[in-house]
């Protein structure tokens, strides 16, 4: 296969000589990049190209809407909080959390907050938010690391927004519990403690933690022996959820948001590409190129990364690009070790190409701070005020 602009790999890469080849496979652009000459018709163009990237990432059927049940509700740091759940029809309940100013009544802009990765599975949504004085020490370390130290649902809940945080796939109440897992250990982790019966040991979850990650491949292979992939199922759980928020009488769901940072910002990728109920995106650390992965940093990211073969139709960018003209903002740090920064400025590249061919170059913006990966209160700030400037 021929291409017109090869890729000038490193002297070694992470597949060591057949890193070149590889990076050349896939015709870029790719047959379903509107960047491609014959692709003008936006309409046109969009139906098609998500009808393949739906096909490659095979979401699981979820049902009807499901039936939210409310666990509690109380006020906090200045909101009306309420815990939830829902049963989807696979694995235990998912477990989230409503927020909004105390008090409020009439509808509100929303935000759908997508919680990161970072190895830690035993918790999904608490880091992302504070609902009490009393917070687990490991939330308030993460939140410290990534977050500036800040609750950011919490934050942009205070802003005038009303914003849920929920469980995904594998995450929280969604994870997979050793417990119910038959024929695998792991090392050094065969002697820890594996009961999921101490949930507020901070050793019980360390060692949690250190088993997910080495768990990981082996659900990502699993679920391509079912027919569905792991971004798959992750937008499969993040639809319910905006179905959730997008039902509410408190909600305005002409005006919904979503963001996260890392494995919220796949999730972002995946869930505002595909999702035009999504009104404005924040993607925060997570843009790169296909090429960046084959050659440099496949080895730094989650099995909720890949799509298998949708390199041959798109580059990894114009998944993002499937929202356009949709207003999207893309965070991304000069020192981020999970990325090449070369491939970073070629993926807003890229995006730029998009939303300028779609006649919407403003709805398109990115940012390049420094520092290392993280979503910190600077961001944060430029992220809310997106938001304000297209749903508020």
């Amino acid at each position: 296969m021929k291409h017109d602009h090869p890729t000038q790999p490193p002297e070694k890469s992470l597949i060591g000589a057949y890193g070149n080849y590889f990076a050349n496979l896939a015709k870029k652009p790719g047959t379903l990049s509107f960047r491609n000459a014959g692709w003008e018709n936006l309409s046109d163009w969009k139906t098609k190209a998500r009808a393949k990237a739906a096909e490659l990432l095979s979401a699981p059927g979820t049902g009807k809407m499901p039936v939210v049940k409310l666990e509690e509700k109380y006020v906090y740091d200045g909101l009306d909080i309420e815990e939830l759940s829902w049963q989807l029809p696979y694995g235990k309940r998912t477990k989230a959390v409503f927020l909004k100013p105390q008090g409020s009544s009439k509808p509100l802009p929303a935000i759908l907050a997508l919680h990161d990765h970072a190895g830690k599975k035993y918790f999904g949504y608490p880091k992302l938010v504070k609902t009490s004085d009393k917070q687990h020490p490991l939330i308030v370390k993460h939140q410290a690391a990534v977050y500036s130290g800040n609750a950011w649902a919490n934050d942009i809940a205070r802003h005038g927004y009303a914003v849920l945080v929920h469980d995904t796939f594998a995450f929280g109440s969604r994870r997979v519990f050793y417990g119910d897992v038959a024929g695998l250990d792991y090392g050094p982790l065969k002697t820890q403690d594996k009961t999921d019966q101490n949930p507020d040991e901070e050793t019980h979850i360390l060692t949690y933690n250190e088993w997910s990650k080495e768990h990981e491949h082996v659900m990502s292979k699993s679920l391509f022996c079912a027919g569905t992939t792991w971004p798959g199922v992750c937008l499969a759980e993040d639809q319910a959820a905006l179905s959730v928020l997008s039902a509410r009488n408190d909600v305005d769901n002409e005006r919904i948001g979503c963001a996260g940072l890392s494995g919220g910002g796949v999730r972002t990728v995946y869930l505002a590409g595909l999702d035009d109920r999504i009104k404005c995106a924040v993607c925060v650390g997570f843009m790169t190129t296909f090429n960046d992965l084959v050659l440099n940093r496949s080895y730094n990211h989650t099995w909720m990364t890949f799509a298998p073969l949708l390199a041959n139709y798109m580059d990894f960018p114009e998944i993002l690009g499937l929202r356009v003209p949709l207003p999207t903002l893309v965070q991304n740090n000069n020192q981020d070790a999970l990325f090449t920064l070369s491939e970073m400025k070629q993926a807003d590249h890229i995006l730029k190409q998009i939303f300028k061919k779609a006649g919407a170059a403003e709805k398109y913006k990115a940012g390049f701070y420094d520092g290392p990966h993280k979503f910190d209160a600077q961001m944060q700030a430029d992220a809310f005020d997106w938001f304000d400037k297209w749903l508020a």
